[in-house]
Formats: structure tokens, C-alpha cells, sequence
């Protein structure tokens, strides 16, 4: 095994939020395994979620191109490359460091055949365990302790004075639900989710982008009182806040999945187009796992990407409109 005590080590992953969540481990375990000062190039509008992380010694980002900051990383010196992202960019820059670098299996090819054919040969193995195989070499092991996620002190929301701004009082228990994601194919359709919210005994707090705002203003006037809207008004620190402090959580295959599996958070995970064995499911630590997940079995059109769609490929969306939604509302009652 190759010395690796105080080594410098750069990590590449550039997007998105849950990628970067799933990320943590190699960076905890580098640092507290090997005593390893570990510094990671994201894009810009990422690296919020890792300047808080306490094993993570420097931020860099780029806004487009890895030229932005070429220079300054060749600066560090690096002893080793980890590309967790593997694309052009990542490549372009471990050429221009010239050091020793590694790297994961993406599994492009067993994707493509599942996506194109439906002919598995999908690894049973979660992308952090992928992640962490690139540095078994380095003499890092899992250790068990699930994602990290860090929310700095004044990004905490204070759940009494929110709940205080919206239906008066604060109930003893509440549920997060993450009612966006990046693709329209891995979102339930509106009218679902207000019937889902309608059943749901306990408040809910609908979080979301900015993008998501107008819907969840129209999915809380048509659910009922218990409905809170906050998407578009919360931080992604602040969103996380709320999920932390969430009885249990309901999301898509998105960010906030990711971000609840942190936190070890009871998840309703509803999966669309894409499929948990892509390999991205919520990651828990050794403790527990915590996540249901709902989905329909048995569609020969599914999955249709690795992604997603801005609208169904087949027109009939049956991928989401299929889901046992009464197992979603018993699930969010119990």
C-alpha cells in the first residue's frame, strides 16, 4: 500500500446538490483514515454545501470551465486526483496536474442496456460504495457513518417562529415534502400530490426551488390548512433545516433525498422514470436504514432514462400516475 499520511488530495465532482451529498464519505474517511487535507472543485453555484464541511479544507469552483482555476490548482501541488465525476472537464483538468489520479465506474454501459433494453446487468452496489472503491488503494475503508450533511448555525430555521408566521402554532410533528425535482419525469403530477397532501393527517411543509413556487402555492390553497408552502422562500441550507427537523420526510428521486438520508431521516422515496437500482437510493449509515420505497413494477417501458424528461416519452406517465398512492398515505399516517 502506497504511503499516503498527509497527503494533498483533490476531489472532482462539479454537479448536483445529491451527487455532491454522496460524495461525503470519500471525503470524511480520507481525511480521518489518512489524515489527508482534501480540497474539491464543484461549479459555483454547488459549493455552498461543502464550505461548511469540517474535513474539507478548500472550496475551488469554476462558473464554466475548469480554466478558471487551472492555475491556482496547480498551485496546491496536489499528490493525488480523485474523479468522482469523470467527464471532459474532470479530464481536462488531471491532465493539466499531471499527478496520480483515480477515478469510479460509471456504469454508462450497464445504464444504456437498462435503459434501451432492459437487460440488467446493473452491479448490486450503491454509487457511495463505487465512490469509495476509487480509493481503496489509498487504504480507505467505509467506516459505516452514512453522508454528511452541514447546515452553518444561522441557516437553522426556527420551526416554532415558522410554524408561528403560518398556522400559529407549532405542531409536535410535521412532514417535509420535497415536491421538486430536475426532471417533469421524475415528479409525481400536481393533482397527485394535492390528493396525497389532502389524506395526510399531519402538516406538511412542501419544499422547492424557486421554480416550484407557484405550484406549491396551488397545491397548498387546494389541500387544506395543514399544507405550508415554502418553496422558492427557503435556502437550500434553510430547506435542509426543515427536513432535518421533519418527522419524516417524502421526496423524489432528487437533491433532498439525499440530503434526508444525512440527517438518517424516515424517507417515502417515489421513484418515476428512473430506478433505484441505478445504484442512487437513499444511503443510510450502518444504524439503520430508514427508507420506503414506492414505485410501479412491472412497466416494460421503465426505466427511460437515466435522468429524466421534461414530459413522458410513451404520453402515459404511468411510471408516476400507477404509484400506490394509498401506501404513500398510510406510510405518511403511521
Amino acid at each position: 500500500m502506497m504511503s499516503t499520511e498527509g497527503k494533498k488530495i483533490l476531489i472532482i465532482r462539479f454537479s448536483s446538490i445529491g451527487d455532491i451529498v454522496l460524495t461525503t464519505p470519500v471525503i470524511r474517511c480520507l481525511h480521518k483514515q489518512i489524515g489527508a487535507e482534501v480540497h474539491f472543485l464543484t461549479k459555483e453555484s454547488f459549493k455552498n454545501i461543502l464550505v461548511e464541511n469540517p474535513f474539507v479544507g478548500k472550496v475551488y469552483s469554476i462558473k464554466k470551465e475548469v480554466g478558471e482555476v487551472i492555475e491556482a490548482l496547480k498551485g496546491e501541488a496536489y499528490d493525488y486526483v480523485i474523479d468522482l465525476h469523470k467527464n471532459i472537464r474532470s479530464l481536462q483538468v488531471k491532465r493539466a496536474l499531471k499527478t496520480t489520479n483515480f477515478s469510479f465506474h460509471k456504469l454508462n454501459f450497464e445504464k444504456w442496456l437498462m435503459v434501451n433494453f432492459k437487460f440488467d446487468r446493473l452491479p448490486n452496489i450503491h454509487i457511495v460504495d463505487r465512490y469509495l472503491e476509487a480509493v481503496s488503494s489509498l487504504g480507505v475503508v467505509n467506516d459505516g457513518q452514512g453522508l454528511d450533511y452541514f447546515i452553518p448555525s444561522e441557516m437553522e430555521v426556527d420551526m416554532d417562529s415558522f410554524f408561528n408566521a403560518r398556522i400559529s402554532k407549532k405542531p409536535s410533528k410535521y412532514i417535509a415534502f420535497a415536491i421538486g425535482a430536475a426532471h417533469a419525469t421524475k415528479r409525481l403530477p400536481t393533482d397527485k400530490i394535492i390528493d396525497i397532501c389532502k389524506r395526510i393527517e399531519m402538516p406538511i411543509v412542501l419544499l422547492g426551488g424557486p421554480g416550484d413556487k407557484e405550484t406549491g402555492i396551488y397545491i397548498q390553497k387546494e389541500s387544506g390548512n395543514h399544507v405550508i408552502n415554502a418553496c422558492g422562500e427557503l435556502k437550500l441550507h434553510e430547506s435542509a433545516s426543515v427536513v432535518r427537523q421533519a418527522e419524516k420526510v417524502i421526496s423524489h428521486d432528487t437533491g433532498m433525498m439525499h440530503i434526508a438520508a444525512a440527517f438518517e431521516k424516515k424517507i417515502i422515496s417515489i421513484w418515476g422514470n428512473t430506478i433505484p437500482e441505478f445504484g442512487m437510493y437513499p444511503y443510510y449509515s450502518n444504524a439503520e436504514d430508514n427508507n420506503i420505497t414506492i414505485e410501479v413494477d412491472g412497466l416494460s417501458c421503465r426505466p427511460c432514462s437515466k435522468i429524466g424528461y421534461e414530459k413522458c416519452p410513451k404520453g402515459h406517465f404511468k411510471c408516476m400516475n400507477q404509484i400506490n398512492f394509498d401506501k404513500v398515505i398510510d406510510l405518511a399516517n403511521s
